[in-house]
Parts: structure tokens; C-alpha cells; sequence
């Protein structure tokens, strides 16, 4: 190899460290790296995490389809319906009752 092509070698080999030093280094690039990792996994979290909540609510439909008793359930549960010729007591409590 000839004293020429050793400069010329030892140029671009200390340009290409050059550019590694920069893109590694320059203008915050491991902080960035840092920041982007961290709202990566708060994504990632994130994502989990809606995940279950669709197969949660996947699941309740289908027991909303299928299931009869599931279907009374709610319906007394969440919208107070009765069965008919069901009587329902309202019982006051102890602190109700005692202001009057």
C-alpha cells in the first residue's frame, strides 16, 4: 500500500469516527435517546393496558348476546328495573331516621 493510499485511509477512517462521534453525541443525542425510550414504554403501558380493557368489554358483550341471566342481572343492577309482582322496601337509615 503506498504512502497515499495509507493518508487517504487514515482520512476516511477519521471521517467515518467523525460522523459516529456526532450522531452519537451531537446536539443531545443520548438524552433524545433517553426521552424516546421512556415514552416508548409509557406507550407500551398504555397500549397493555387498553388491551385488557377491550377484552373486558369484548367480553361483556358477549354475555350481553348469550346470557339471559347476565342481561337481568345489569337491567336491575344499573337501570333498577323489578320483576313483575316483585315488591321492593325502602328502608330508611338510622341517620335519616333519626333527624325526623
Amino acid at each position: 500500500m503506498s504512502r497515499k493510499q495509507k493518508i487517504l485511509l487514515g482520512i476516511g477512517i477519521g471521517i467515518v469516527f467523525s460522523l459516529f462521534l456526532l450522531i452519537i453525541f451531537g446536539h443531545n443525542a443520548m438524552l433524545e435517546l433517553n426521552r424516546l425510550k421512556k415514552k416508548r414504554d409509557v406507550i407500551i403501558k398504555k397500549n397493555k393496558e387498553l388491551a385488557l380493557e377491550n377484552n373486558s368489554m369484548y367480553n361483556e358483550i358477549q354475555r350481553l348476546k348469550r346470557d339471559p341471566k347476565y342481561i337481568e342481572n345489569v337491567a336491575r343492577r344499573e337501570l333498577g328495573m323489578v320483576r313483575k309482582n316483585e315488591v321492593i322496601l325502602k328502608f330508611k337509615d338510622r341517620k335519616e331516621a333519626g333527624n325526623e
